[in-house]
């Protein structure tokens, strides 16, 4: 089954091509952050324009490099929330207009579910099929969210931890516009995080109990972000803009940097062993910071298998589009009158878990 996926939530516009729901054959992204740079985050009818300029070409090229041609594809997957409401309707209509035309079926994909499944494409299809896989804890960290999902055999889903302010993704993006270092923030701060020491400066953990004051039972598996920024507005206050260069500057992104990662994984961590996991799944957007990846693949126990997401299927793509929209089609989920939405809807199940 060849499925053409559709990717135009946010800023980057992505056409990929997947065989039966994992073989990626083909995976283009083009980004719009040179054109967003200059506003410090997405304009939303900015990249709906530029979506509307890079999904033929994109499109084409994605084709191309699998070798295929539009005649050769069965059905189309394309995003429809959550998201950017200009960004999405432009995947949304384009989608619309091949099936319309090809009379195949069109997939709604929800963008949050997809990440997860980004996990398990090409190599990794494998080991959904088998028992031991779950229960499974998936960390979904980018700039809109940052949640803790668990899923079971039975495909069964539930959000068990959340953001309740600032997504992780947010708060990076949020302290590199502080410190004046530019957008996206996420990699400029891991860049400067390299050349500095991390145990320099101790940033907040808000919700772990790392300052001695007891977690809510209710925000237990939760996070919080915004203190942290706050945090780094009194040092910035402390040392002044001016004098933050060269090792101190170095150091605080490092230690702002370290901040977010080890709430991170101290959540993760904490909700796998509460549900008896036996596999964490890390994905999305930030999941391709390298500190990140290697800290949480250090820290988690043993026993439990640990699932990372490859880093050209963590940011949005089309491929996690298209090998989702495979396990909606086998479950005849698809309708030609998809609507976009904005922000995410309940989780409870997802449909890519086979019958164990």
């Amino acid at each position: 089954m060849l499925i053409l996926g559709i990717e135009t939530s946010c800023d980057e516009t992505s056409v990929s091509v997947v065989a039966d729901g994992h073989k990626v054959l083909s995976n283009i992204i083009s980004s719009q952050i040179t054109k967003h740079a200059a506003f410090g985050g997405v304009v939303p009818e900015l990249a709906a324009r530029e979506h509307l300029t890079a999904i033929i070409p994109v499109t084409n090229q994605a084709l191309r490099d699998s070798k295929l041609t539009i005649k050769d594809i069965e059905a189309v997957a394309v995003t429809n929330g959550p998201g950017l409401m200009p960004a999405l309707l432009v995947g949304l209509t384009f989608a619309r207009g091949i099936c319309f035309n090809r009379h195949i079926p069109l997939i709604g994909i929800n963008h949050f579910i997809a990440h997860i499944y980004g996990a398990f494409l090409n190599e990794h299809f494998s080991e959904l099929s088998d028992i031991n896989t779950y229960p499974i804890l998936a960390l979904v960290v980018s700039g809109g969210h940052t949640a803790l999902v668990l899923i079971d055999k039975d495909k069964s889903a539930k959000i068990v931890g959340t953001t309740i302010d600032d997504a992780a993704g947010e708060a990076l993006d949020k302290g590199a516009k502080i410190l004046d270092l530019g957008y996206p923030g996420g990699p400029i701060i891991e860049k400067f995080s390299k050349m500095g020491n991390h145990q320099a400066f101790h940033f907040p953990r808000s919700l772990t109990g790392a300052a001695g004051k007891p977690i809510s039972k209710e925000n237990l598996l939760n996070f919080s972000f915004s203190g942290l920024k706050t945090s780094l507005l009194h040092h910035l206050d402390k040392y002044g803009i001016s004098s933050l260069k060269n090792t101190l500057l170095f150091d605080t992104a490092a230690s702002y940097q370290y901040a977010i990662v080890d709430v991170l994984c101290m959540k993760t961590i904490k909700a796998a062993l509460k549900f008896k996991c036996n596999s964490v799944v890390l994905c999305g957007g930030v999941a391709q910071n390298s500190l990140f990846r290697t800290e949480l693949e250090t820290r988690i126990p043993k026993k439990i298998k640990f699932l990372l997401t490859p880093k050209e299927y963590c940011g949005d793509n089309g491929a996690m589009i298209a090998g989702l929209g495979f396990h909606y089609l086998n479950n005849k989920e698809t309708n030609i009158e998809v609507d976009a939405y904005s922000k995410l809807r309940e989780v409870s199940n997802v449909p890519f878990v086979p019958s164990l």
